[in-house]
């Protein structure tokens, strides 16, 4: 399997991905609303995008969509009830329900609602797995809920198959946001020497265009939304929110952390 992050540039900071097969050729784009770069990208590397996946519905994930697909006659994939909102899906993913690319890749989809309730995450199935999560996970972040989501929804998405991932999962987001969740994780958590190491190493040679990618074992050291027991993080949510219960249960820490950085 040959990845290809593509960054936009754009103000919105989104990556676009093609996941290629060495063998053949085939590619797949997923959320390729820079199609220019995408089908440039693919052109440069003599691939062939067969199938265009959206991860979600919002524009800045569907807004290449038609130009890519009528350059290459791609075939769309999205999740199965994403029809009323995505126009032209070919194929409706559900949980379970792999894509294979060409001859050597296959990538489990995740149902993993959150930040839509109809949003698709892809896992690779390589010895060393690699995780597309679109906007429901970000490095050192996680997605908002805002846009037609909902946050108990992304917490159960968070624990019940985040969290369960191995450890040298490699996480492959939608958006480029690393240095601002890292200033979040230390604004409830200042004595994350992990992620202030980070935050250090990035701040002067961060480059969307050859960028950092963390691994799930690193999320849990950086990420605020993995380390929902962390005494630190109890403390620092409790001054914001004196009614929270005293021994919070991880949930309820989730959501009120998901509501800070709403508007951090």
């Amino acid at each position: 399997m040959i990845v290809e992050q593509i960054w936009t540039g754009n103000a919105l900071r989104n990556f676009n991905y093609l996941i290629a097969c060495p063998e053949t050729g085939e590619a797949l784009a997923i959320d390729p609303l820079d199609f220019e770069k995408c089908l440039g990208g693919a052109k440069d590397r003599g691939w062939d995008i067969t199938q265009v996946l959206n991860t979600h519905e919002h524009g800045d994930h569907t807004g290449g969509n038609m130009p890519v697909i009528e350059a290459t006659g791609a075939k769309l994939l999205a999740h199965r009830n994403a029809g009323p909102r995505i126009d032209g899906i070919d194929v409706g993913l559900g949980a379970g329900d792999v894509v294979t690319v060409g001859k050597t890749v296959e990538l489990l989809a995740l149902d993993t609602p959150g930040h839509t309730m109809s949003h698709i995450c892809l896992l690779s199935k390589t010895d060393a797995p690699a995780l597309f999560c679109g906007d429901t996970l970000f490095n050192a972040g996680a997605g908002n809920c805002h846009g037609g989501g909902h946050p108990e929804e992304l917490y159960q998405t968070f624990t019940d198959q985040l969290d369960e991932l191995p450890d040298d999962t490699l996480v492959y987001p939608g958006h480029d946001y690393i240095l601002n969740n890292l200033g979040f994780t230390l604004d409830r958590e200042p004595d994350n020497d992990a992620a202030a190491g980070l935050s250090r190493e990035l701040e002067g040679t961060h480059d969307p265009d050859n960028p950092i990618v963390t691994t799930i074992a690193q999320e849990r050291e950086i990420n605020t939304f993995f380390r929902l027991t962390n005494a630190t993080v109890v403390k620092r949510l409790r001054e914001a929110f004196p009614e929270l219960s005293e021994e919070p249960s991880p949930k309820e820490v989730f959501i009120r952390l998901r509501e800070l950085r709403n508007s951090w």
